[in-house]
């Protein structure tokens, strides 16, 4: 079969691999679908591990499945989770399992910018949904990065009628903005350093969308009746905007890090400050299952509107250079799907 074999964000080559053979309890997937995450093409992070296959906002069909897998069939449309928890540790019984050492070293085989994966026996037991019939083969691209969109808002505890500034409109700053403007979000407000995204925030239902550049804390102020605002959601990864975040957060308020920085990278809280005024900053990493299946279950209901608008390009695995270089290099894109067998 063939696969997008990651080197570099410049470097993605399509080589051959052998279609993975499955065990009794694991079941093998047919990619129709997978999505380049802005994480695929985070270099610091990936590069250290190349070469690999990446992908994991994947959405197919079951091939082959083990003669102990009870619970799914040949022909049935799944998403498949890449990381999944034990449910039984110390951080997954106090609700934290994306902490957990398991869903830290679990994937499937090879990586979704494959023509096949193979999906372990603890990805079958819980990390395969099947797809709605509501939800196309694209829809489930978004199950993934929606269900950690959907977790990072419950660990900030965003109730209806925040006000919400999102730091970021990629993919998953929209997303954010999408998923609170349903769940009854106030004002909505959002920045980039690139025209083409602020501009999609406005068509997606932002009330303002702001350079980056700009001083965010006076627009806010002049957008939000004078005040600064509940919920600053951080979905890019450069110092300026975490320092901006720090800064257009009102009292009471949380600043949600949805991104990250790089590894030797520190952020400067004002302690003081925070303290004072009950500030509270919350990190969001990745996705559990039970955020999975709420994901499908917006997407069923069409409650998440617009994702199609998202996509930009749908390309065959032989441009998947390409796609890591949209997306790696965003200027008119947003959404980038591969689709292995076209």
């Amino acid at each position: 079969m063939r696969v997008g074999m990651y080197y570099n964000n410049r470097d993605v080559r399509v080589e051959e691999m052998p279609v993975p053979q499955i065990g009794p309890g694991e079941i093998l997937v047919k990619i129709i679908a997978s999505g380049i995450c802005g994480s695929d093409v985070l270099e610091w992070y990936r590069v250290k591990k190349a070469p690999r296959v990446l992908g994991h906002e994947i959405a197919g069909d079951i091939v082959e499945v083990g003669e102990k897998v009870k619970s799914y069939k040949k022909g049935q449309r799944v998403f498949v989770s890449h990381h999944i928890p034990c449910n039984t540790c110390f951080y997954c019984l106090k609700g934290y399992h994306t902490a957990c050492e398991t869903l830290h070293t679990t994937n499937f085989d090879p990586g979704g910018f494959a023509e096949y994966v193979r999906v372990p026996e603890l990805n079958v037991d819980r990390g395969v949904f099947v797809l709605p019939d509501e939800v196309s083969y694209d829809q489930g691209t978004f199950v993934e990065p929606l269900g950690c969109v959907i977790r990072g808002q419950r660990v900030a505890r965003f109730q209806p009628g925040d006000s919400v500034l999102i730091l970021g409109a990629g993919i998953s700053g929209l997303l954010h903005l999408l998923t609170a403007r349903t769940m009854g979000a106030g004002r909505i407000m959002a920045t980039d350093i690139n025209e083409y995204r602020l501009k999609a925030a406005m068509d997606m239902g932002a009330d303002a969308a702001w350079h980056a550049s700009e001083d965010i804390p006076a627009r806010v102020r002049e957008k939000n009746d004078n005040r600064l605002v509940d919920l600053v959601i951080v979905c890019a990864g450069a110092l300026s905007a975490f320092d901006q975040a720090l800064k257009s957060v009102d009292r009471g308020g949380t600043v949600l890090c949805f991104a990250t920085t790089e590894p030797h990278e520190t952020v400067s809280v004002p302690m003081n400050k925070f303290w004072r005024n009950e500030i509270k900053l919350l990190p969001s990493y990745g996705c559990a299952p039970q955020d999975a299946a709420i994901a499908i279950e917006l997407l069923r209901c069409k409650r998440i509107p617009m994702l199609e608008k998202m996509i930009t390009h749908k390309l065959p695995l032989d441009k998947i250079g390409l796609g890591f270089q949209l997306v790696a290099e965003p200027e008119d894109s947003m959404k980038v799907i591969i689709e292995p067998h076209s």
